[in-house]
């Protein structure tokens, strides 16, 4: 899987928390209503920024269960300074990692979990992975929320003619081969969607885009480059106007002209 840095990942919390959809969290306390202790799995936890987020909006006493297969962020998200402080009616949270490989999660694995988390991780799985971890969520019977799932769409303003190039550009990127491994890129959250419903789970699906604006220019400045980079990595052929393209996109955003609206989608699931 991909490894992401943590200054990435530090860069863009913020937007992150801003985005997810809230309406959700109310359906997840619903199902987790009752029970001693909350057991939450988050998979490819990366500086651990979801529970940081989620776990004071969760009640009760919560113990999570950080995934990942990048020691050195794992160790990040272990940092007392990284941990959740309290949950929502300030009881304790305890955090433990473990790093592996989270598309060799069976049901067995998931015993004893109240809830699956994951954010910005099911456009890096294959369709096959998803499918067995759809399958190992509803055998375990524990909630899933994924959130912050890329949908392709990105709507930038002013407008370039250039825009709908590097888009289509670096969606094929996304959904690219790599290692044998067909990626699902902007296609996962349907593909998760119709698994879980095929396995009779319910499904609630909500936008959370990302909305930058001047005051995000260090996290817009990030994301255009890297996202005319994979563009461009696609379809080399689109390197020469590609360069000149992101100038003209750095250049309007440091000057605080630059609007841009990255879709995303949050993704709930509760066992029938």
């Amino acid at each position: 899987m991909t490894k992401f840095a943590p200054s990435w990942l530090q860069l863009r919390e913020d937007a992150d928390a801003a985005a997810r959809a809230t309406e959700l969290i109310e359906p997840v306390r619903t199902f987790l209503r009752g029970q001693d202790e909350v057991v939450v799995r988050d998979l490819g936890c990366g500086t651990g920024s979801l529970g940081r987020w989620l776990a004071r909006r969760l009640p009760g006493r919560q113990r999570w269960i950080l995934h990942d297969r990048d020691p050195d962020l794992l160790t990040h998200a272990l940092a007392r300074t990284s941990r959740p402080e309290h949950a929502l009616d300030g009881s304790e949270v305890t955090v433990v990692t473990e790093q592996r490989d989270i598309t060799e999660l069976r049901a067995e694995d998931l015993a004893g979990t109240s809830l699956v988390t994951a954010s910005a991780l099911l456009d890096l799985l294959t369709a096959e992975e998803m499918s067995r971890l759809a399958e190992a969520c509803v055998e375990a019977r524990c909630a899933v929320l994924f959130t912050l799932s890329v949908s392709g769409r990105v709507v930038l303003a002013p407008q370039d003619k250039f825009d709908v190039d590097i888009s289509d550009a670096f969606n094929a990127h996304q959904r690219r081969v790599t290692n044998g491994r067909w990626l699902l890129g902007p296609d996962a959250v349907d593909v998760a969607a119709g698994v879980f419903e095929r396995l009779g789970a319910t499904v609630r699906r909500a936008p959370s885009p990302w909305l930058l604006g001047a005051d995000q220019a260090a996290l817009t400045a990030e994301w255009l480059t890297g996202w005319v980079g994979a563009a461009c990595e696609q379809y080399p052929e689109l390197s020469a106007d590609g360069d000149a393209y992101l100038r003209r996109r750095l250049a309007q955003c440091a000057a605080g002209e630059l609007n841009a609206t990255i879709q995303h989608e949050d993704l709930l699931v509760v066992p029938s």
